[in-house]
């Protein structure tokens, strides 16, 4: 259950990081309560999956989670540049996850 409840709050991590795009510095409302409401909740499950997980490994495959998920957001939804160099990056971050969840 914890890595359950990790995954949401990486997934969570996406959308709030995502939304900041959107808030125009917290200029819009809407986009900004949406956003600190996901920012709330991804912090609130990783902290409960925390309880059951080493907060190392739980902080570093939920800001693995975010920042490989942001990444290909910003690709596949605002036109990022997918290089060569950024995708193999975005590949040894997910490698990292993986042997924290093996090894954890």
């Amino acid at each position: 259950m914890p890595w359950i409840l990790l995954l949401i709050a990486g997934l969570l991590e996406i959308v709030w990081a995502m939304g900041l795009k959107s808030t125009e510095g917290f200029t819009r409302l809407w986009p900004s309560v949406g956003t600190i409401v996901a920012l709330i909740l991804s912090i609130g499950l990783l902290g409960l999956a925390a309880k059951s997980l080493p907060i190392g490994t739980a902080y570093a495959v939920w800001t693995g989670i975010g920042a490989v998920g942001t990444v290909l957001c910003g690709i596949v939804l605002l036109g990022d540049p997918a290089t060569l160099p950024r995708l193999l990056c975005l590949g040894l971050i997910v490698a990292g996850i993986l042997g924290l969840k093996v090894l954890s």
